[in-house]
């Protein structure tokens, strides 16, 4: 047998989560190493996984699979394509830097109370989500795969009621108020979408006999196993209604902006960076593949929404006060460029959209962690709060612009490859569309430049005359991610030619191929 190495991904950060949890009260510098250490880890297996995928080897490659529930016909199977695997990568490769930015974050007020963990929890929370999340890009039995869709609610609610931004304007008694109302409110919408999918799941057992992903979508493929229309459609919404809220999609998006703005700035990371893809990979790996017709039944439907998540997170940005909503309410417009380009049903969209979750995960993560660093410096979310903080600490305001020039897409950086290939498959199957999207940039652009002149350019405040620069630690955790965006964003080759196989694949499960240019004959 060979050895499993996918469920060695998943299951080396559960075993690190309980371990850290174990370690006693008074060891939290030693809890802290722990979980870095299993992170690191993980991110070597993680290497190890993408080193021996074959691009353009089987479509799902490294699998397991063992007899779980036999009279139900669930198995645990895992196995990755090109998409898969770069989400995996993608979860394995911020979770290091999530760890070492919030170092501190949840270090306990009263070192006196020796039977209180918190740093012990906090850390072991992150890495049982990252188990979740990695297993969830790895499952092919739809039963598994929602089982840890499911369960990565549960740490997620902990992370952001339990350990909450500790820089509120209204003093801890609100914050606290308004952390539990943002976890509360995450868990909820989550739980309804997980509840419809639940329903889904069950009756694609009733129509199928199993769970097993590839059976399934073998047998739709052939013709051995047909859906009555209105079943196909039912089913579909179903499954795509849980990875709306998850993605998020409008109108199902209203509980990320206050738990990004509650959470502190590695969950928020955590969150919309790591998280909030496994809904829109489902979307990819599930939707299309198990319901091709009803997706592109849907596919007008989707395609307006994608356009208002994408206007109207944008405008919303434009008017925050807030340093982290504006991120959160930025990323559902980014969401909305990776839900279009899905749905455009075009080779160049997929891939953009593909590349843009793992792109959008780096650029995230930078931009966020940064304004996390300076959020902890000054103590206020308050973009009125700052002014001038480019000329007391420059490096700070230099990996700011960086993460923030990343976010509207600029030619060099990374997201702009992924944006540029899913305008390029919209505007080929739906010109009009492309056209209101492109609007999404030009707001990208005016958020993103009006917050770096409000808190870093203009007279320096008297509050933040003082602010120290980034630290050691504080480095180590930009750096990579800056040089990765620029990487990617120079040659995004090792990328692309991971997912491109594997979203070839998907085009033929919906049946579809790209539409043909029209060229003028010369005259």
């Amino acid at each position: 047998m060979s050895f499993p190495l996918l469920t060695a991904t998943a299951v080396l950060p559960a075993l690190g989560a309980i371990a850290t949890a174990a370690v006693p009260a008074a060891q939290r510098v030693a809890a802290k190493w722990l979980a870095l250490l299993v992170s690191l880890a993980t991110l070597v297996l993680a290497i190890v996984v993408l080193v021996r995928f074959e691009p353009d080897g089987d479509r799902y490659q490294l699998t397991e699979s063992h007899a779980w529930i036999a009279d139900f016909g669930v198995r645990y199977e895992l196995g990755v394509d090109g998409i898969g695997v770069a989400l995996v990568a993608l979860t394995a490769l911020l979770m290091p830097f999530i760890i070492l930015a919030g170092w501190h974050d949840a270090d306990p007020h009263e070192t006196g109370n020796k039977r209180w963990r918190p740093t012990q929890g906090f850390f072991a929370l992150i890495l049982a989500v990252e188990a979740m999340v990695i297993i969830s890009f790895e499952a092919t039995d739809v039963f598994l795969f929602y089982i840890f869709f499911e369960a990565m609610l549960i740490p997620m609610y902990f992370l952001i009621g339990g350990f909450g931004d500790k820089a509120h304007e209204h003093g801890d008694e609100v914050a606290a108020t308004q952390r539990s109302y943002a976890a509360v409110k995450f868990l909820l919408y989550n739980l309804v979408g997980g509840l419809i999918m639940l329903a889904a799941v069950i009756g694609l057992y009733v129509v199928a006999g199993n769970f097993s992903l590839q059976q399934i979508a073998e047998a739709r493929a052939n013709g051995s196993l047909e859906m009555a229309t209105n079943t196909e459609r039912w089913l579909f919404l179903g499954f795509f209604f849980a990875f709306a809220v998850k993605a998020p999609l409008w109108p199902l998006h209203t509980w990320l902006p206050n738990a990004m703005g509650e959470a502190t700035a590695p969950v928020a990371v955590l969150i919309t960076a790591v998280v909030d893809k496994v809904g829109t990979f489902a979307m990819l790996r599930f939707c299309l593949q198990l319901f091709p017709e009803a997706s592109k039944w849907a596919t007008p439907v989707i395609l307006v929404l994608a356009l208002i998540s994408i206007i109207y997170g944008a405008l919303l940005a434009v008017g925050q006060r807030d340093i982290k909503r504006l991120v959160a309410y930025a990323s559902i417009s980014h969401f909305g460029f990776i839900i279009l380009g899905i749905f455009a049903m075009t080779s160049q969209g997929q891939s953009g959209a593909t590349l843009y979750m793992v792109n959008h995960g780096i650029s995230t993560a930078a931009l966020m962690l940064v304004a996390g660093f300076l959020i902890s410096r000054r103590g206020s979310r308050l973009i009125a709060d700052y002014g001038g903080v480019q000329k007391v600490a420059p490096v700070l305001a230099g990996t700011f612009l960086i993460g923030g020039l990343a976010t509207l897409s600029l030619p060099g950086l990374a997201p702009f490859v992924s944006e540029f290939l899913v305008l390029v498959g919209v505007f080929a199957r739906y010109p009009a569309v492309g056209i209101i999207a492109t609007f999404g940039i030009v707001l990208a652009a005016l958020y993103t430049l009006v917050l770096y002149q409000r808190t870093m350019t203009g007279p320096v405040k008297p509050q933040v005359a003082q602010l120290p620069d980034l630290r050691l630690r504080e480095l180590l955790v930009v750096t990579p991610l800056i040089a990765l965006l620029i990487f990617l964003g120079v040659y995004p080759k090792p990328l692309t030619d991971i997912v491109n196989p594997a979203v070839k694949q998907t085009m033929s499960d919906v049946h579809k191929t790209d539409p043909q240019p029209e060229v003028e004959a010369a005259k």
